[in-house]
């Protein structure tokens, strides 16, 4: 993974002149790739590359990003895919499981000006963390948080506690961008209603689970001030119904209204 935190001070910078000039509106999205194996059981890299390209997004959060170490397309996929889109990688915690090294990123062309790892681990239950990234957006400061929360209604609440006790050191005049795979199925959860009294209410929460006919909004984008939010909508083409189980979700924000 060593070429992969290296990136962000070399690639963000290269490419983040290039989306400054984008328009007055700039696009995030979220997307569990889960090993890059598809609904056919192949591990396709290039297939989840396809997608985040259809995607067009300015910055992505990826969870279940495998990181297994080799020199082949499937087992360094941060680093493929940061090539691939031209992007800086930005890795989170390493996690290690039974069928190999894998845990969230952040792939962005805008500059990177610091990055947090938060260890939001529960007891007894798989390791998980935040990617808490600050990002130069023209001469201001945009802070996205990317996660994947845990299966536990008990992991997720305490996971739930730690990411807005760090929203809330900063002030809130810091536009912020929460998002991810928030694994919480229950539209009415205490953890989403503390989420929504904290970062404010998203447009909408499109299902994106199963990928083949979604049903369930586990993947949330949070953007705050939410009048900043246009549009936020599940990515359903063709490619990617069988790329991941998981749909990918694209918000897109007015740049004017951040500050």
């Amino acid at each position: 993974m060593a070429s992969a935190t290296r990136a962000p001070s070399e690639a963000g910078r290269r490419v983040g002149q290039g989306a400054a000039r984008r328009a007055h509106r700039i696009a995030v999205g979220s997307y569990n790739i889960h090993s890059c194996i598809g609904l056919d059981r192949k591990r396709r890299p290039e297939r989840v590359a396809e997608v985040l390209k259809e995607l067009d997004c300015d910055v992505y959060a990826l969870q279940e990003v495998n990181n297994d170490p080799g020199e082949h397309g499937d087992s360094q996929q941060l680093e493929y895919l940061s090539t691939e889109l031209g992007m800086a990688a930005v890795p989170g915690l390493r996690i290690v499981r039974h069928s190999g090294e894998y845990g969230n990123a952040i792939l962005t062309r805008l500059p990177i000006l610091s990055v947090h790892r938060l260890d939001l681990s529960y007891p007894w239950f798989e390791p998980r963390g935040a990617l808490d990234v600050r990002l130069e957006i023209g001469a201001d400061e945009l802070r996205v948080i990317a996660t994947h929360l845990g299966l536990s209604r008990a992991e997720r609440r305490a996971q739930w506690r730690q990411l807005l006790t760090a929203v809330a050191i900063a002030p809130p005049s810091l536009p912020t961008i929460v998002l991810g795979d928030m694994n919480e199925w229950f539209p009415w959860s205490m953890t989403l209603r503390d989420a929504h009294r904290i970062l404010g209410r998203p447009l909408a929460a499109p299902a994106e689970f199963p990928a083949c006919a979604p049903i369930i909004a586990l993947t949330r984008i949070w953007v705050r001030p939410v009048n900043a939010v246009a549009s936020i909508a599940v990515h359903r083409t063709p490619l990617a119904r069988v790329a991941s189980d998981h749909l990918p979700i694209k918000a897109e924000i007015f740049v004017d209204l951040l500050g």
